[in-house]
C-alpha cells in the first residue's frame, strides 16, 4: 500500500500530518526519511496537534527524543541526524522502546539501521521548489491497514 501527496505549503504539510494522527494507534514505527528542511518536524508537529496536543513542538536534535504523553498513547519523536554509529540507539537506552504501547516517529532511521525497530509506514518527504511531496509506503500488513484508514492510494 503506498499513497503520495502533494503539499503546496507548511499549512498543507501540517494539515496532512493531523490527517494521519486521526488513525493512529499504540505500537505503531513510523520512519521519516527526507532532506534538511523537508518538512519532517513540521509533519510531526501537524501529527500532534491532530491529537489535540497544545504544548510546543520543538525538534529533537540535540536530545534525539522529545516524548509526548497524549490521551491514548504515549508518542515518542525521535530526531538521530546527529548520531554517528548505530550503536549510540543502544547506548542512548532505547532499546525497548516500542514495547507496543506507544507510538514512534523517527528521523534519519538510517543513522541507527540495524538496531531500530522495523517501520510500519515509511514516510519519504521531498522538496519540489517551495513544495513538498511526501510518499507513505507500508512496510508490515499492520501499516498497511494503517494506511488503507487515513490515505487514499495513488
Amino acid at each position: 500500500m503506498r499513497c503520495t501527496r502533494h503539499l503546496a505549503d507548511e499549512a498543507a504539510t501540517l494539515e496532512f500530518g493531523a490527517q494521519l494522527a486521526q488513525k493512529l494507534v499504540p505500537g505503531l514505527t513510523l520512519y521519516l526519511e527526507g532532506d534538511l528542511g523537508a518538512g519532517k518536524t513540521t509533519l510531526v508537529r501537524g501529527v500532534l496537534r491532530g491529537q489535540g496536543y497544545k504544548g510546543r513542538v520543538k525538534s529533537p536534535t540535540y536530545t534525539l527524543v522529545e516524548t509526548y504523553s497524549l490521551s491514548a498513547f504515549e508518542l515518542y519523536h525521535f530526531d538521530l541526524y546527529r548520531m554517528h554509529d548505530p550503536r549510540e540507539w543502544l547506548d542512548a537506552g532505547f532499546r525497548d522502546v516500542n514495547d507496543g504501547q506507544a507510538v514512534s516517529l523517527i528521523e534519519w532511521p538510517e543513522k541507527a539501521a540495524g538496531w531500530l525497530p522495523p517501520p510500519d509506514v515509511v514516510i519519504r518527504l521531498r522538496i519540489c521548489d517551495d513544495s513538498r511531496e511526501v510518499e507513505c509506503e507500508a512496510q508490515s500488513p499492520r501499516g498497511t491497514q494503517y494506511l488503507e484508514t487515513c490515505c487514499t492510494p495513488c
